[in-house]
């Protein structure tokens, strides 16, 4: 086994990419893409740090919960989360980011790269009212890179197939994990329906 160093090493592995794969790529939203965020109730949205440490966060609401600014501009709402603020704080030092969507059934994803910064406009804000509640601050991305990402990877998955279902869940409860993960009995011993109430009552 041998680590791989150079881009030389890389590209006589893999050779240079061509055809569609470079062709897909755009500056701004079309019509295609703008429909894809539109259908999209989940993406992913990856920062980094200075010192290089990547982050990934996902992010989910109703289709749509992604809005389209204009050709180069989508805001996404941040949603009550525990706090810990990784992907703010990362966009505080480093604005570079990277949305990956993902529509339920479809197996392409839609990328794209720019940047983003944090904004707590009272006009942005009312776009993404909710049963009265508004989102404390929204992301407004910049995109300087977009495409349609291949079907590949989900179809390997078959991430959308009923077949590749669980009847059940594999894995324990997320308190029971945390909990035997820190070491930290204070943690409270909740069903995974318990857990799932609770985050209902907190969703905005």
């Amino acid at each position: 086994m041998s680590k791989i160093n150079t881009p030389e090493e890389l590209r006589a592995l893999y050779g240079h990419a061509k055809g569609r794969a470079v062709s897909k790529q755009m500056d701004k939203l079309e019509t295609h893409s703008k429909r894809f965020i539109e259908l999209s109730p989940f993406m992913v949205m990856a920062t980094s740090r200075t010192d290089g440490l990547a982050d990934a966060s996902p992010k989910g609401d109703h289709p749509g919960f992604v809005q389209v600014l204009d050709d180069e501009t989508v805001a996404i709402p941040d949603r009550p989360g525990n706090n810990r603020l990784d992907t703010m704080e990362n966009l505080l030092v480093n604005p570079a980011v990277g949305l990956i969507f993902f529509i339920p059934g479809v197996n392409e994803t839609l990328r794209i790269n720019g940047t983003a910064e944090i904004r707590n406009d009272q006009d942005l804000l009312e776009r993404f009212e909710v049963g009265g509640k508004l989102p404390k601050t929204v992301y407004v991305v910049r995109a300087q890179e977009v495409y349609l990402h291949c079907a590949k990877a989900l179809m390997r998955s078959e991430l959308w197939s009923a077949d590749a279902q669980h009847p059940e869940r594999p894995i324990p409860t997320a308190g029971q994990m945390i909990r035997e993960q820190s070491g930290d009995l204070e943690i409270v011993e909740e069903t995974q329906s318990e857990m799932e109430a609770r985050y209902k009552k907190v969703l905005y």
